[in-house]
Formats: structure tokens, sequence, C-alpha cells
């Protein structure tokens, strides 16, 4: 956490001083000011140190093995190629062989019946499951209304990913009936946890939904595109990626 303020020269003429009260008057009021803080730093409370730790090991370890595919799969359907490896790492860890309980598994752990309708022949195959991942999410970004700007659009879509698109819609309805805006993801996320309430539930198109789950599913992978974008960002990273990959390529 930061405090911080904007300074002005001392003066006598305090004209400017006194517009930009009357501006943070006006955002406070008109809520702007919330839709900023929730735009840069709504994602950051989830990720605490000992992640952060654990995510830059498997930056090093894991991640150098798969980048190339992620960045050919975001080629494809025009993506930011770290957007769908944060995605990939909150689903499995970057861990091919990752299996939930419910059976999803892969490294963008895609259900059977996601898999089959992406033609996915088999989860496990690191290629098939970036490519049907990247695929799925080019067509949740499809559904999403197009008058949802970004990034909203993109934290929609992403919920969509992990809930269905049904329960998304389902909240974004509460949310209306809640005097809120439905096309806000600040607005949205609030009303997500409601579906798991039979008053808001037993109204709802598609019914009961653990609607707290793709809120954090969203702002972590919010958390681990930031920290990508971060770390992919310094020469250093990049140097040692490009070493891991060589070293994996001559072991190979």
């Amino acid at each position: 956490n930061r405090r911080l303020a904007w300074a002005f020269k001392k003066s006598d003429d305090l004209s400017l001083y006194n517009e930009a009260v009357i501006f943070f008057d006006n955002i406070k009021k008109n809520q702007n000011l919330e839709q900023l803080i929730e735009r840069h730093y709504g994602h950051t409370r989830n990720i605490k140190y000992v992640g952060n730790c654990t995510f830059r090991l498997h930056l090093q370890s894991h991640l150098p093995q798969y980048q190339q595919l992620f960045q050919d799969a975001a080629d494809k359907h025009e993506f930011d190629w770290r957007l769908l490896a944060a995605i990939s790492y909150q689903e499995s860890h970057w861990d091919k062989e990752a299996v939930s309980p419910t059976g999803v598994k892969g490294l963008m752990m895609l259900t059977q019946a996601t898999a089959e309708q992406l033609n996915v022949t088999d989860r496990t195959n690191p290629q098939e499951s970036i490519f049907g991942g990247a695929l799925y999410l080019k067509q949740r970004l499809k559904k999403i209304p197009a008058r949802i700007l970004e990034p909203d659009r993109t934290w929609f879509a992403l919920a969509s990913y992990n809930i269905g698109f049904g329960h998304l819609e389902d909240a974004r309805i509460v949310t209306q009936k809640l005097g809120k805006n439905p096309d806000k993801w600040i607005d949205v996320k609030q009303s997500l946890p409601l579906l798991t309430k039979q008053e808001w539930f037993s109204k709802a198109k598609h019914g009961y939904a653990r609607g707290k789950e793709p809120v954090i599913y969203v702002d972590n992978i919010r958390s681990y595109l930031d920290l990508l974008l971060w770390y992919t960002s310094n020469k250093q990273f990049q140097e040692s990626s490009t070493m891991s990959t060589i070293s994996d390529q001559n072991n190979i």
C-alpha cells in the first residue's frame, strides 16, 4: 500500500488546486475513481508473498518449455500470449499431467465435453490443450456483448471460462436488479457470489452456482498476468529463460 497525493506549487493563485478538488469530487460521485481503482488494483489482494515466490520458481522451471506454444496459440487467436500463460498457471500451475477431482485435466484444465467440442483428443498433450484453451477463450469473448469494452470484456470472458456463460448472464441480471451496471466487472463480481444464496439462485435461469470461485479465478489470473508482464519485460529473465530452453533441448 502507498499513500499517494497530488502536490501543487505554493502560490496565491488557487485556481488549479480548486479544479483538482472539483475533479476528484466528481470522479468519486460518478464512481469513475472506484472503477479506476478496480481496474488497476482490484485484483492485487489474493496473491501473497509465498504464492509470488512459487510463481517465480515455476516461471523459471516450467514456463520455458511451453512458452512458444502459448505464443503460437495467442498469435493465431490474436491474444497476448501472457494472458494464455496466466490462465494456464491458474488452472494447472503449468503441469500438463494435472487432474482435478472433477475430471478436468491438462495445462488448460479442459472438461471432457469441452475438449470434444474443441476437437481436442488428448487433454494432456500440451499443444492440443493450449490451442484448445485459446480457442475456447476466443469463443467466450465472442459471446460477450459488443458494447462491453476492454478490459471488462476480457474479465467477463475469463469468468465465463470458469463458471459458464449462463451463470455469468444470471449474475449480470442480478446486478441490473440491484441497480448497478451489468456491463462493469466491478459490479458483476459483487453479484456472482449471490448465486450461492437461495433467494437469488432460485430465481436465476441457470440455478445455483459457486459464484465466489470465478471472482477469485479472475483476480488470480489478473495478478499472474501482471507478474508475467513484469518478468518478461526484464532482460535478465528473458536471458535465463532462453538458456533454460537451450538446456532442455540439449537434454532431449
